[in-house]
């Protein structure tokens, strides 16, 4: 089956405004953390040695050294990557509030992260006449990785939810349905998890638990932690679809979206490839700002929706799905 382009009922595009605010916000921020860990950095030039360590072979022992001007500027460099990155996923992608929550977070993670790890790897080198002589501290990576991870958090929470829009087109005829009286009841259920990326997340838990024994640095053990977190939440949903629409959360409880019945232009059923789609698995988002929950390649739900949004799930008996939810989105319609 072919992937169609989605229907769109506003060729304003207004949420190119929402994505561009987002944008200078977020960005904001992550450059006033960046800014603030290099002009304190610099202020230290005088009581680091020269020149300073600045990458560790896996350990606490430095193997790396460079100048002070030119650790910073690669550090820098890096942010400013990483910001481009995040801000194009939003002003190019940012459809939906999801996407430009997670492109706020990014930045302000990334920029949280680059941040700790700038200041935090040179404080130990303060007086040292040699920057082999420094020892990293085993909680620096643990404490770079997740204190970000409070202010990103806030920002996405700062990014305003989606405005309700309902639809303002019929179903299409040839649209599929489920035959049903007014006033009958019907829930479609369904648990999506596993797949390759499940498979490849646990490796990677496996393989971090292995080289913290190995290398002795059981701060790096919080990082086991968060992964597992976040496989929890990635990486298995619960999928219903009733007369409000379709609610699609991770098993955790978040994250989680909701479209409701009158917001859906069309359901249907397509195929999915998760890298030429949306470049990998778990929560995506795609080629036009598609929203992806991509567990695994084949058959998955496409509901597409008011102003240009559309919402991708790889799930088992996707054409009941749509084919119910179409049904509930005509329903709604009568009903206004």
């Amino acid at each position: 089956m072919n992937t169609r382009t989605p229907h769109s009922t506003d060729t304003r595009e207004p949420w190119r405004r929402r994505a561009v605010i987002t944008t200078v916000w977020s960005s904001a921020i992550a450059l006033a953390l960046l800014i603030a860990s290099t002009v304190i950095a610099w202020s230290w030039r005088e009581e680091l040695p020269d020149p300073v360590a600045s990458h560790w072979n896996g350990g606490s022992v430095p193997d790396a050294v460079s100048g002070l001007a030119g650790f910073l500027a690669t550090m820098g460099i890096t942010g400013i990557g990483c910001l481009v990155l995040f801000d194009a996923i939003a002003l190019f992608m940012g459809r939906t509030a999801g996407t430009l929550r997670m492109a706020a977070a990014g930045n302000v993670w990334m920029a949280g992260l680059l941040a700790t790890l700038t200041a935090g790897s040179l404080a130990p080198q303060r007086g040292l006449a040699d920057a082999h002589q420094v020892a990293l501290p085993g909680w620096l990576l643990p404490l770079a990785l997740l204190a970000p991870l409070v202010p990103a958090v806030i920002a996405a929470i700062l990014v305003p939810a989606d405005r309700r829009r309902p639809a303002t087109t019929a179903v299409p005829a040839g649209a599929p349905r489920i035959p049903l009286g007014e006033a009958a009841r019907a829930v479609w259920l369904r648990r999506v998890s596993g797949g390759p990326g499940a498979a490849i997340a646990v490796g990677s838990i496996l393989l971090i638990v292995v080289l913290s024994i190995v290398l002795n640095t059981p701060g790096v053990l919080a990082l086991v932690a968060v992964l597992v977190l976040v496989l929890g939440a990635m990486l298995a949903f619960q999928v219903r679809v009733d007369a409000t629409g379709l609610t699609a959360r991770s098993l955790l409880g978040w994250p989680r979206t909701r479209i409701r019945a009158d917001e859906v232009e069309r359901a249907s059923v397509i195929d999915v490839s998760p890298f030429r789609d949306f470049g990998g698995w778990g929560w995506r988002v795609g080629h036009g700002g598609r929203t992806g929950i991509v567990l695994r390649a084949g058959e998955a739900l496409l509901v597409e929706q008011s102003g240009g949004r559309s919402l991708v799930i790889t799930v088992d008996d996707a054409e009941q799905g749509a084919a119910l939810l179409n049904t509930m989105a005509a329903r709604a319609r009568d009903r206004r």
